[in-house]
């Protein structure tokens, strides 16, 4: 998981680099947004993917990337095979398209790039008879901010029975537990890896079947 940082030059755009999958990947970040920089939570995804890509296997799965800001987990997604759709706000998408095409040149499906403003317009830009969705991917969605009910509302659209959403998540307040809680009213959530020295847990979570509940 190590990185490396390339200052700004006259000529140049400053990227980090991070080597998954066999592959050296630049990503360029947006320092004045939160969502445009790559946090230690994707990290631990990319590492998880690469790490247990027979058990969680990507080649030819349907793979939607919800707050996917720089677009690393989507890539690394990708770089494993997978059919990948990297989602976020309007004002990161110019940023997302650029470092996902950058990168997945070589890939067995060339990613899309969608917006997705949680719990808008849902039924029109993701309807539910065309989700079909193996796994949704989300790393470090879950902080100070007032669209958690959105949030959850968005997992629940996107997520069928036989869908595997793999989360990371980094504990910083006390909404977080909470959001966990509210997660586990509509989910079964099991805890599948942790990293204490950065208050980061991984969590795989499928759909409760409310017919036997």
């Amino acid at each position: 998981m190590a990185r490396c940082f390339v200052p700004t030059r006259i000529t140049t755009t400053s990227w980090e680099g991070f080597r998954f999958v066999g592959h050296e990947i630049r990503i360029t970040e947006a320092m004045d947004c939160y969502g445009a920089v790559v946090w230690p939570s994707a990290l631990v995804l990319c590492y998880f993917l690469e790490r247990n890509a027979k058990q969680y296997n990507m080649v030819d799965k349907n793979v939607i990337e919800i707050g996917a800001g720089t677009g690393l987990v989507s890539i690394v997604a990708s770089l494993l095979g997978a059919r990948v759709t990297a989602t976020d706000l309007p004002d990161l998408l110019g940023n997302l398209q650029y470092n996902i095409s950058r990168n997945t040149k070589t890939s067995k499906h060339l990613p899309q790039v969608k917006e997705l403003s949680w719990g808008v317009s849902l039924d029109t830009n993701f309807p539910r008879s065309s989700n079909n969705f193996d796994y949704i991917l989300a790393a470090d969605v879950v902080y100070a901010h007032p669209f958690l009910e959105e949030l959850l509302v968005t997992f629940d659209h996107l997520c069928k029975e036989t869908t595997t959403i793999l989360w990371v998540m980094k504990f910083r307040l006390e909404k977080e537990n909470q959001f966990v809680d509210r997660f586990k009213d509509l989910f079964d959530l099991e805890e599948i890896s942790s990293f204490p020295s950065l208050n980061i847990k991984l969590y795989k979570g499928t759909k409760k079947n409310w017919r036997s509940a």
